[in-house]
């Protein structure tokens, strides 16, 4: 079976993981995640974004931001400019159920030049609640890695808040390894 078939027709098992919201005194506090289990979709396709996406990936990104305490900015016009204008600048893996979207990843380009190499990092990673545990997570971080190593990366990297211990332990199940960041990061707005 092609690749593009493969992921096409992913099936996903039906395991359940039990993800705890622990927070760290004094940081900023995340939404919970409710305790209800939607019916996970007997299909999920793991697919690139397509225009016709926009709304839905929007609403997540959004959802992904309260979850976090944080605003959204974004609108489908930002993501339609930055996913299919001229220039792209991101990529949006998107888990759909066939009946809607439960799922997004974007991904980013890197690049280490000291050592010559490329990387990509997973920017955002969304599974809608009462999805999560479902396996559509670890499935968009396997595609992800897919269109890394096709894209002729050296790495992959992903980033979670320091207080979200769930992300780290699903991280460190997928197989990534802390690197925790040393030194400040400055910014500079151009507009």
């Amino acid at each position: 079976m092609s690749t593009g078939r493969r992921q096409a027709a992913l099936l996903f098992s039906r395991t359940k993981a039990s993800p705890d919201g622990a927070n760290e005194k004094g940081k900023r506090k995340m939404t919970e995640d409710t305790d209800i289990t939607l019916p996970r979709p007997p299909v999920v396709v793991i697919r690139a974004a397509k225009p016709h996406d926009l709304p839905e990936l929007n609403a997540m990104i959004a959802a992904l931001a309260l979850h976090h305490g944080d605003a959204s900015a974004m609108t489908p016009e930002k993501l339609e400019r930055d996913l299919f204008g001229p220039l792209p600048w991101i990529t949006a893996l998107v888990a759909d159920g066939g009946e809607g979207l439960i799922g997004y990843a974007i991904l980013v380009p890197l690049y280490r030049a000291q050592e010559g190499k490329r990387g990509m990092d997973l920017h955002h990673l969304y599974v809608r609640d009462g999805q999560r545990g479902n396996g559509i997570g670890q499935h968009l971080v396997a595609r992800a890695r897919e269109l890394a190593r096709q894209s002729g990366c050296d790495y992959l990297s992903v980033s979670a808040a320091t207080g979200n211990f769930a992300a780290h332990r699903f991280y460190e199940h997928m197989d990534f390894v802390p690197r925790p960041v040393t030194g400040m990061r400055y910014m500079q707005a151009l507009s």
